[in-house]
């Protein structure tokens, strides 16, 4: 049985039985048959099924944006916007996959050589409940369009969700089998992926669990992307716009009710604007509203879950401990549901939880440093490495400090985003492997080498 908890308020919202083996099975193969199907569609009919899904998220956006607020307690405003997105990642694969896909012809002593994009099979999908439709869709609309199947097994606090992307799936005229939510336990996840009926997997997720994933998928010998957790810095140099990096670094870390592995984390100040900055940054704390997730002006809601709020407490107390300022919150607020409040430690050591750690909730972490040399080698000092935004006025300094820092991408004078047309992902315990742009929808691809012969003598030529 899984439930599924409102955070705001803590209550009771539905229950669902779980799927059992012989259902698990029955999608297995009906996902495999559906997929040798899928992939002799020509692509520029497959990709019509992205489109009609990016019309059923839109025409059904306002029932899930509610059922998103519901489920995990981002603001509704928020919602809104993850809807919009995944139908946008729809649209832009259903423009872009046949040019990503197509054959390219690669000179050799061959008289042709090419290259190809062939489908690998059914994906299993890990997906996280932060996002709990955008996660998905930006995988499932490139391995779709591949020719690939894909198998869902979501977070279990968020089923309502899980079962309303595989409901998208059916309104817009899939296949049956193709796609299919599965609910079971996290334990029974590992039979899956051994099953060699799973061609390939792919987690959104936390470093524990990918580490954990890593390691039964590549004992049965599967690719695996993963896109685990984050650290990111906001490296802020005295040549910024201190009040525009200010307000953005706001959003940076309190979207999502921080709850993101793309926010940022660690603000990295140097130190003859940090007092200017960090009295910015409080202010546009203070003007966040906490509150029920479901007014349009609220912007923190609840956190997910009441464990992850614990987890997150303990953090900011073991950082105070270590030498930290409580600058701002620092405690539950008072009020049904899983709630914590914006917070700001100052003068975070490089030895502090909230430095070493990855904070998933509405707590920043200020350090500050000399110049910008300690900047960048305090915003590598971390096992992760996913995103990194670096504010200065001078671009020329920054393109060459952007190649300095370890992350899978580094926004300049920006706030870290994902975005359909660029790679996102991560190194070190970050992750491995790209999703979005070409080289996410190549990701889930055999890439397979064509020689036609005979061989082409160089005299011949």
């Amino acid at each position: 049985m899984i439930q599924s908890i409102n955070p705001a308020t803590g209550e009771e919202i539905a229950r669902f039985d779980l799927h059992s083996p012989q259902d698990v099975d029955a999608a297995l193969t009906k996902a495999v048959a559906a997929q040798a199907a899928w992939r002799e569609v020509p692509i520029a009919e497959r990709v019509e099924l992205l489109r009609r899904m990016a019309k059923v998220l839109r025409a059904n956006a306002e029932r899930y944006r509610l059922m998103i607020t519901r489920e995990m307690g981002k603001p509704l405003p928020e919602s809104a916007g993850e809807i919009e997105k995944c139908a946008w990642n729809c649209d832009f694969y259903a423009e872009q996959a046949p040019k990503f896909l197509a054959d390219e012809v690669v000179a050799s002593t061959a008289q042709e050589s090419l290259i190809a994009y062939d489908p690998l099979g059914v994906v299993l999908a890990i997906m996280p409940w932060n996002y709990p439709f955008w996660q998905f869709f930006r995988f499932v609309a490139p391995a779709l369009a591949a020719g690939n199947g894909a198998i869902l097994k979501h977070a279990n606090n968020v089923p309502e969700c899980a079962l309303a992307c595989e409901e998208v799936m059916r309104e817009a005229g899939a296949p049956e089998g193709l796609m299919r939510t599965i609910l079971i336990e996290a334990k029974d996840v590992a039979a899956i992926i051994a099953d060699d009926r799973i061609a390939a997997v792919t987690l959104t997720g936390s470093t524990e669990v990918g580490a954990i994933v890593a390691s039964q998928a590549g004992k049965a010998l599967k690719k695996q992307v993963l896109e685990l957790g984050g650290s990111d810095p906001f490296i802020v140099l005295a040549d910024a716009d201190i009040e525009e990096a200010a307000r953005v670094a706001v959003k940076a870390r309190f979207v999502n009710v921080g709850q993101s592995c793309v926010n940022a984390k660690r603000f990295i100040v140097e130190e003859s604007i940090a007092d200017r900055f960090v009295a910015a940054y409080i202010k546009g704390v203070g003007e966040l509203k906490v509150g029920d997730p479901m007014e349009s002006d609220t912007n923190i809601g609840p956190m997910a879950r009441a464990n992850l709020r614990d987890t997150l407490h303990d953090q900011v107390n073991r950082s105070v401990a270590s030498g930290a300022t409580l600058a701002v919150g620092g405690q539950f607020v008072d009020r049904p549901g899983f709630y914590y409040a914006p917070t700001v430690l100052d003068h975070v050591t490089p030895e502090a939880a909230a430095f070493t750690e990855e904070t998933f909730g509405p707590v920043a972490a200020i350090i500050r440093v000399k110049d910008a040399d300690e900047a960048i080698r305090l915003a590598n000092q971390t096992e992760f490495g996913l995103g990194a935004a670096l504010w200065t006025k001078d671009l020329a300094n920054a393109r060459k400090l952007a190649r300095k820092i370890e992350a899978g991408a580094v926004f300049i004078n920006g706030m870290v985003a994902s975005d359909p047309r660029l790679p996102f992902g991560g190194i070190k315990r970050s992750g491995y492997g790209r999703e979005l742009g070409y080289h996410g929808i190549r990701e889930f691809t055999n890439i397979k080498t064509i020689w036609i012969g005979p061989v082409r003598s160089v005299a011949a030529k």
